[in-house]
């Protein structure tokens, strides 16, 4: 497991890609539309930033930590066992990554994400 991203919700998608851009030297590397969010990754070196603007206002509160896995599936089994329903998901995404939210013991939100390489079909 590796750290992945880190995420906001933001007012102003574009308001927010130019400031990440100007003052932190980050670059924009997907878009997603995905749940009515509008979702974009920005990214320098290891670092990657995910905006979020649009859909309903989630029990995250706006902020979440994501974790790179290799077997998703495992992650939801370990948590099965214990009896902790995901918050959310899981999901597979239109460029083939799959994801599941999980809520921690201080109501903090982690998501948990595989990384697939979309299909060219």
């Amino acid at each position: 497991m590796r750290f992945h991203h880190f995420a906001i919700e933001v007012k102003d998608l574009e308001t927010s890609i130019t400031f990440y851009r100007k003052y932190l030297g980050l670059h924009e590397t997907d878009r997603l539309y995905f749940n009515e969010e509008n979702i974009v990754f920005l990214a320098n070196n290891e670092f990657r930033l995910e905006l979020i603007s649009g859909g309903q206002q989630k029990a995250s509160q706006g902020i979440h930590i994501c974790l790179e896995v290799e077997n998703l599936q495992e992650i939801i089994r370990k948590f099965n066992e214990y009896a902790i329903s995901a918050l959310e998901g899981p999901y597979k995404l239109n460029n083939g990554w799959e994801t599941v939210f999980y809520e921690g013991p201080d109501n903090e939100i982690i998501e948990f994400l595989q990384i697939r390489e979309k299909a060219d079909h």
